[in-house]
């Protein structure tokens, strides 16, 4: 995995780490969810402090599921501390960039790229990466900053671990938290 450091404008965009994806509710927490917390935290407090701009993103699913808009897992989970002036961009869809603001937010910013956590790995944080390169985005990935599920066919770590492989296969640039906020 080739490791770089992000542009000194690129935002941090927090994918779908909502409560439904914490509390297990509804369905069971994202894998190693009380880590993933600690280190979008951690990722958090590097953004802010190294001048850089938060975004979140909210899925905003149908109604009865557990991340349907007003729903208790619907809100950014908030352990996570975002401020009141980080903005949450909510779409329908697994691309973040679905959502026009999102694209218009980060073009504001003057940035040419943006750093990538969330959930889930092989949906919405997949979804996102397709979406940044095709808007022109240059993509970091924290590869243990983002999370999913088990499925029928694999446990988690083995989902993340093959997608963190196929997202540098695709010219995303890879890094670890620590790596990011020394």
């Amino acid at each position: 995995m080739p490791h770089t450091t992000p542009s000194p404008t690129a935002p941090l965009i927090v994918i779908d780490l909502q409560t439904g994806m914490f509390d297990g509710r509804f369905d069971p927490p994202i894998h190693d969810a009380d880590a993933i917390a600690g280190r979008t935290r951690a990722l958090i407090d590097w953004a802010r402090h190294s001048g850089r701009k938060v975004a979140f993103v909210r899925h905003d699913g149908p109604e009865g599921d557990p991340l349907a808009q007003g729903s208790s897992g619907w809100p950014v989970w908030p352990l996570l501390g975002q401020a009141a002036d980080e903005p949450t961009f909510g779409k329908k869809v697994g691309n973040a960039f679905s959502n026009p603001e999102l694209a218009e937010w980060v073009a504001g910013q003057g940035a040419k790229d943006v750093v990538l956590i969330g959930a889930q790995t092989d949906f919405c944080v997949a979804a996102t990466v397709k979406g940044a390169f095709a808007e022109g985005l240059g993509v970091t990935v924290v590869s243990d900053a983002h999370s999913t599920l088990d499925s029928d066919q694999e446990k988690a770590p083995e989902i993340i671990a093959r997608h963190n492989e196929a997202f540098a296969g695709q010219g995303v640039r890879m890094t670890t938290t620590a790596e990011l906020v020394g």
